[in-house]
């Protein structure tokens, strides 16, 4: 898998988690910390795609 396809794959996985976490806040009832792992999740995924498109 070339760089680009695989920062591509990630941010599809970006946008997915992005719209879990925005499903979960608005559903009632919605549990804090699977919305905080969520998030965790995406903000590591934004972290690699930062690293790798520099190198690119």
């Amino acid at each position: 898998m070339s760089l680009t396809s695989h920062v591509e794959e990630l941010k599809k996985k970006h946008q997915a988690l992005s719209e879990q976490v925005e499903e979960a806040q608005r559903a009632p009832g919605s549990n804090n910390l699977h919305i905080s792992e969520l998030k965790k999740q995406k903000l590591r995924l934004k972290e690699e795609i930062e690293k790798l498109s520099e190198q690119a």
